[in-house]
């Protein structure tokens, strides 16, 4: 068996055993470098291959890879660096392909313990081969049981990348649609970006930690913004640039400070204010603002302000200036005949009801001889036309007396 051979002949061969164990080159001494070892597993026709990793210790410039078939052109059940706790995989079919690769160039090179892998045959089922764990991230699986259509996504922790597929889908011939993927390190920082009307300068283009970008802009620009950005670690999550790439605005000449009204005060005060800026105006107690209370800059060539600074005015000149509009209003003729017409519609129906009560009183006192409020008052004396014949049927009178009389009338 191949257990039982000598560990430094064991650098790949076929075996055709239902069981055994493939020891990593030089086991239990460490591999050297330079090493391209293939073993081809094969079982019986209706079996698969159960493939039980114990101990995964290599380089991470080294690389285990596990095929899912007979030869180097199968599809890849996984490849592994660096150092992994123990898991399980399955082949699809009775075949299965182990390729290791140690660095010849690797300018660094440490020693590894390597690997030890036990294999066993297993019987052929209805579900996809058990798929290994993540190191630095973990997995979720759509289905319980590996069967077909069973889709399973990896994911890494903060501050890892995932490399290969984050998908991976249960096939109808019961393989993997992709091989397991790797949770990496991430000692980079992203691409920050180039910015309009303006350069950036990178001492490294892959931006790892701790490097730096200059940015400046072009004639007639000036720059909003952090000029330097740095690529900085973090304990939990990806790097980070320190701030936001600048941007790269037209120059505007600033504006003049407007000045300070009398008997108020600006907030801000500065001399030039830049294109955009705004200023806002107050006035001390017991004074009233007249005008805009806050003015812009506008950008221009020059840049100008929006309005005039406002005026500060004593608050009771307002209520004085009321009292003098109505004062005004009074003496206007306008205004005047207005009051008139007013006056005249209330006393006209008063004087109206006054007539004629005076009239119905003149009419019952007069002409009735009746008091038209129950009173009484004395007749007057009438006197009777005296006519010829009564006189003249006085005894006193002469005939004479009488023809003189009737002569003089």
């Amino acid at each position: 068996m191949l257990g039982l051979m000598r560990p430094e002949t064991l650098c790949g061969g076929e075996i055709s055993e239902p069981a055994g164990v493939i020891l990593s080159p030089d086991w239990p001494q460490n591999y050297a470098k330079g090493q391209d070892c293939v073993w081809g597993i094969h079982v019986q026709e209706d079996r698969r291959v159960l493939l039980e990793i114990e101990i995964l210790n290599i380089r991470r410039s080294d690389a285990l890879t596990v095929y899912d078939g007979d030869d180097l052109t199968a599809r890849v059940l996984g490849q592994y660096m660096g150092v992994h706790q123990r898991f399980n995989l399955f082949s699809s079919a009775n075949d299965v392909t182990l390729q290791f690769q140690s660095d010849p160039n690797d300018p660094v090179f440490s020693l590894s313990q390597g690997f030890i892998i036990h294999f066993k045959e297993v019987p052929r089922n209805d579900t996809c081969s058990a798929l290994p764990e993540i190191q630095s991230g973990w997995k979720t699986s759509s289905h319980p049981d590996l069967i077909r259509g069973t889709v399973v996504t990896y994911q890494c922790e903060p501050g890892y990348d995932i490399i290969g597929s984050d998908i991976l889908t249960c096939q109808w011939d019961l393989s993997w649609s992709n091989a397991p993927p790797t949770c990496e390190k991430i000692l980079n920082c992203a691409d920050p970006g180039e910015i309009a009307n303006g350069v950036r300068r990178a001492f490294d283009p892959r931006f790892p930690i701790g490097s730096h970008v200059h940015y400046s802009c072009n004639e007639g620009y000036t720059l909003e913004g952090s000029e330097i950005l740095t690529c900085y670690n973090r304990d939990t999550g990806t790097p980070k640039w320190s701030d936001r790439i600048p941007k790269c605005v037209l120059k505007y000449e600033p504006c003049l400070n407007p000045g300070v009204p009398e008997n108020g005060y600006q907030t801000l005060y500065k001399h030039h204010y830049q294109a955009g800026e705004a200023l806002r105006f107050f006035c001390y107690e017991g004074f009233e603002l007249i005008g805009e209370v806050t003015i812009i800059c506008v950008p221009g060539h020059p840049s100008q302000w929006t309005n005039q600074p406002p005026l500060c005015k004593i608050a009771y000149e307002e209520l004085l200036d009321d009292r003098k509009l109505e004062v005004a209003q009074t003496t206007d003729p306008s205004h005047q005949m207005e009051g008139g017409n007013i006056a005249l519609a209330i006393f006209l129906p008063i004087i109206l009801v006054i007539l004629l009560i005076g009239g119905i009183y003149i009419y019952y006192t007069k002409f009735q001889g009746k008091s038209l409020f129950g009173f009484s008052f004395p007749a007057s004396h009438s006197y009777s036309p005296i006519t010829v014949e009564s006189d003249f049927n006085n005894p006193l009178y002469e005939a004479g007396d009488t023809r003189e009389y009737e002569v003089s009338i």
